[in-house]
This record gives C-alpha cells, structure tokens and sequence, in this order.
C-alpha cells in the first residue's frame, strides 16, 4: 500500500550510446552492468517504485534489469527526443500516489546510496518542491521532484527542457551541498569509462 511519503525513481536510461559506440547501459561496473549499479543503489537506500525509462536497446536493458524489482517504460521517441519526454514517460508510469521521485541518470553509476538518501532526508524535513544535490556550486543527480510538478512538465514544449524547466524555478530550488563529485560524473565516452569503472584485480 502507497503510503503518504512514497518516494519513488525515475532512471533516464533511453539514450543511443553515440559518443560511447556501444550500449553504455550494459557496460559492466564491477559484478554488475551500469544499469544494474544504477538500479542496485536506489534499491540499497529504499526508493521505490523504479521506473527505468528505456529507448535504445531496450530489450537488452530489460534482460539485464530481469532479476530487479523495477518498472519499465520504453520511450518510442528516444532517437528524436531529449531527457524530457523520456521523464514524462517515467512520470506516467509511476503511481499517481507517489508524492515525489527521484531523477536519475542511467548512465550514472557512480551515484552514492548516502547521497541519495540524504536528498530524501532533505524533502521530509523541508517538504522543498524541488531538491537538488550540489558540489562546488555545481547542480548534479539525482535531483529531487514533487508531485506538484508533474503537470506543468507535461505542459512543456518539446523545444523546452529540464535545464530551462529548473532555471525558471530557481528560487523554489532546496540545494542540498555534499562533498562527492560523483553527483556531476556520468559516462559518455569511452575515456569516462575506462576512468571511472571500478578496477579489476
């Protein structure tokens, strides 16, 4: 049963891998796949529902996620649309009970259980709208959206996006600064890869 403080994830894991040349979703991290670290870390701080918004290679991602507790949602639009429309999806997929959710990036993996469970600390303690994790002045993931929200997004053009979305709220945004920068890294290349994968004795 739903309970008032839900708190769920949307996981923006749709993109086409271009700049990494392979599906970066299914690169592994340590025992496991990007994805699955990704899925593995908000499950290790106790968020769900998860919803995984998948585009390319969504088969393969949904194989990979098989043995997860998540929901999936594929955006058919993913090769001419950009993190929004992929959000809305997520959004439409989780329960309407679910007073807030997470924004996640799949590609992500460096993400800390603490982190995200400080940024939902800091929503029940504030009831801030929004939540965003900072480092050195600097906004990173994952961000934290409450329920109010979902209807002016679902408002935006598709020439909008999350960026002028967060600008326009600038004033309503609670910054919550920590000391990782792993709110900031994601993997789009090869050389973000081989920096950042965990070694392999």
């Amino acid at each position: 049963m739903m309970t008032q403080e839900t708190i769920g994830a949307v996981v923006l894991a749709a993109g086409q891998s271009k700049r990494m040349g392979r599906p970066k979703m299914l690169l592994p991290w340590g025992e496991k796949t990007v994805i699955e670290q990704v899925v593995s870390t908000l499950l290790e701080s106790s968020i769900s529902p998860i919803v995984v918004v998948t585009g390319g290679f969504a088969d393969e991602v949904a194989k990979a996620l098989s043995p997860y507790p998540v929901r999936l949602a594929r955006n058919p639009d993913f090769e001419t649309t950009e993190m929004l429309q992929s959000l809305l999806i997520g959004l439409r997929t989780l329960p309407v009970e679910a007073e807030a959710c997470l924004v996640v990036l799949g590609d992500q993996p460096q993400i800390k259980a603490e982190v995200v469970r400080l940024v939902v600390e800091q929503y029940r303690q504030t009831r801030s709208k929004l939540i965003v994790p900072s480092y050195q002045m600097r906004r990173g993931h994952p961000w934290l959206l409450a329920r109010e929200y979902r209807a002016e997004l679902a408002g935006l053009s598709r020439d909008e996006s999350l960026r002028i979305f967060l600008n326009r709220h600038a004033a309503d945004i609670h910054y919550l600064t920590v000391d990782t920068p792993t709110i900031l890294a994601d993997l789009d290349t090869p050389e973000d890869y081989q920096r950042d994968r965990p070694k392999v004795d």
